[in-house]
């Protein structure tokens, strides 16, 4: 399955968004405004002490500003707006970007729905399929959901625990619609599911359908049979979750 390329914006290097610039500007205005309070308290100590000495520093101080009132222009409360409002557009835009859905997915893939997104199974390979029907069971409330498939899985591809609290094991077929599931693949998957992986729910789910041998079977050993259109109404939310087709034990 292939990933789509998602396209990167050109940015203005003038505007770029440096956290450490902006986190060492907000902490020497700190630094400043703490300067500022010590040096008021400090002044107004003074003043009461010394207020010929307060007088002359004061007018040496106005004196001083009037000669560089050009530098402070430059740290003047318009230049900290401006500084903020450029911050907050390069969060918002960088923000705007993480939540854009990513351009070029392919379009027999996955389907945009009002609630929920709809998943082609039959574009998956077997592996994207064992995943994606374990996301179903997560999405579904389900615990300790492990995907095992492989050479030694004995049957079983998806691992879960019910929200009940049940052992749910999953085997995944992703047939054709002209290949259907037959009684062998559902004897083998019997022969294990309940004696080896000790399954309270089995399910067996497949894009494709059940031949009527297998379907018997399945009945008779207690097996969840999950068909193609089953499958889409488990994901779409119209219809039930392997699990509560079995009845539990009082």
């Amino acid at each position: 399955m292939t990933v789509p390329t998602r396209p990167v914006r050109r940015r203005d290097r003038r505007r770029r968004f440096d956290l450490r610039a902006t986190a060492l500007f907000f902490v020497l205005l700190a630094v400043i405004l703490c300067g500022a309070v010590f040096l008021v308290r400090a002044a107004a100590h003074m003043a009461e002490s010394r207020p010929l000495w307060i007088g002359s520093l004061i007018t040496v101080g106005l004196a001083a500003a009037f000669l560089g009132r050009s530098r402070w222009r430059r740290f003047s409360a318009a230049r900290y707006a401006r500084r903020a409002a450029e911050v907050l557009d390069e969060a918002a835009e960088q923000a705007s970007e993480i939540l854009e859905p990513p351009r070029g997915a392919p379009a027999a893939l996955v389907v945009e729905d009002e609630e929920r997104t709809r998943v082609d199974y039959t574009a998956l390979d077997a592996d994207g399929f064992e995943q994606a029907i374990a996301d179903l069971c997560v999405r579904d409330a389900c615990h300790e959901v492990a995907v095992v498939g492989g050479a030694c899985d004995l049957g079983a591809d998806v691992l879960a625990v019910s929200p009940d609290g049940r052992r749910i094991v999953i085997q995944c077929k992703r047939y054709g619609e002209e290949n259907k599931v037959g009684s062998q693949d559902l004897q083998r998957f019997g022969g294990t599911c309940f004696t080896v992986h000790e399954a309270d729910v089995a399910a067996l789910v497949t894009t494709s359908d059940f031949t009527a041998p297998a379907l018997e079977y399945a009945q008779q050993c207690g097996i969840v049979c999950v068909n193609g259109a089953e499958l889409e109404a488990w994901c779409e939310g119209t219809g039930p979750s392997p699990w509560e087709l079995v009845a539990v034990d009082a």
